[in-house]
């Protein structure tokens, strides 16, 4: 990860006072928190970019099947 950078966020103090109260670093809770909303949204761009892949995919799968889907009995048995 890159080099951190002091960044100002407005929160209610109420919250910020109660954390504090409660020892949580309110730094690294804002931290995870945009951590996950970032790979959340990561994830859902991801998936709008690469639809027509899937959904082509998707079609293959129900038109023709699993690719292979004849070995898998015998990988299970093995």
């Amino acid at each position: 990860m890159a080099g951190r950078k002091p960044t100002n966020v407005s929160l209610p103090a109420d919250l910020v006072s109660e954390a504090k109260r409660l020892g949580i670093n309110v730094s690294q809770a804002c931290e995870a928190g945009l951590t996950g909303e970032v790979r959340k949204q990561l994830s859902e761009e991801w998936k709008r970019e690469n639809k027509e892949a899937i959904e082509s995919s998707n079609e293959y799968v129900i038109k023709h099947g699993l690719p292979l889907a004849r070995h898998r009995d015998r990988l299970w048995r093995s």
